[in-house]
């Protein structure tokens, strides 16, 4: 069913992509899907392409799989991964950002889903710029970066708290946002920081980007892209009742920003998603097993 729904939504090639092979054996050549936690059940995580959230997805999805699940992990558009979610399409997902970011999208699915709570505290958005532009706060922009913002996706609601931005500050009458994706946003900033340019860009943390490059958030005194986030975990309805153990590990997940930065940093320096979500784990048994705490015991 999920598979057919998903051809339906246009996402097929992403989940084919996707796929992990799990529920295989264990270090010790030992375990299997049948004598596991999971037993070979079949869970399907969203998630939307962006570097936080594709390291945090591949970390959980691969201590399900250690525990025997057969886990999909999904990448889909942020209005469509809610969307499957609360209609029951994918199991979860640990990819919410509230109070502000996701706003829109909770209200008008959460009541079809279950909120398990943070995952990750300390989250911000806003308009980021390199340390070496002389500028300090929304307020102040005048001309720089050619008034032109470098975006991410369209609909992200990063992209909607920068529309925002542009209609609240008269600094930015004139600017525009040119969106396109995570990934093309990153590669503008390389290029600005090589050459020493201005450039302007939608931003947010934890992001190994602030562990690599000298950079700084524009002040926002108008609040246009709110104040401390939570990342949050959401599950369809029944999870508990289908999968319980799941359920308990999804329940359980939470970690730092410095946490998920190790893990995005690997990434950005170009190793495998899994393989880096991995290297994280082994490196991490006891948080882990905080996790897991009632599953494995």
């Amino acid at each position: 069913m999920l598979k057919s729904n998903i051809k339906r939504l246009g996402i097929l090639t992403g989940l084919a992509l996707s796929l992990f092979a799990a529920g295989c054996a264990s270090d010790d050549g030992e375990t299997t899907k049948d004598d596991s936690v999971g037993k070979g059940q079949e869970i399907d995580l969203a998630y939307v392409e962006w570097d936080t959230e594709v390291a945090s997805t591949n970390v959980i999805g691969s201590v399900l799989e250690d525990l025997g699940y057969n886990v999909n992990l999904v990448p889909l558009d942020n209005a469509v991964m809610w969307e499957a979610v609360s209609s029951g399409e994918v199991d979860g997902m640990v990819a919410a950002w509230l109070p502000n970011t996701h706003a829109s999208h909770y209200e008008k699915y959460g009541d079809n889903l279950e909120n398990l709570g943070e995952n990750l505290t300390g989250a911000k958005l806003g308009l980021v710029v390199p340390k070496y532009m002389d500028v300090d706060s929304i307020e102040d922009l005048t001309d720089e970066a050619k008034q032109t913002i470098t975006g991410i996706e369209p609909g992200a609601g990063l992209v909607a708290a920068t529309e925002l931005a542009l209609e609240k500050y008269d600094s930015l009458n004139d600017w525009s946002l040119d969106t396109s994706s995570s990934g093309a946003m990153i590669v503008a900033l390389k290029q600005a920081l090589a050459n020493e340019e201005e450039i302007i860009v939608t931003g947010w943390s934890p992001h190994w980007m602030f562990a690599t490059y000298d950079l700084k958030y524009l002040e926002d005194p108008k609040g246009t892209f709110g104040g401390i986030e939570t990342v949050n975990t959401m599950v369809r309805k029944d999870l508990e009742k289908d999968m319980p153990e799941a359920y308990e590990v999804l329940d359980q997940f939470n970690w730092t920003k410095e946490d998920i930065e190790t893990v995005m940093l690997a990434i950005s320096e170009g190793e495998n998603p899994k393989d880096a979500a991995k290297a994280w784990i082994d490196d991490n048994p006891e948080k882990v097993a905080t996790w897991t705490k009632g599953v494995t015991e």
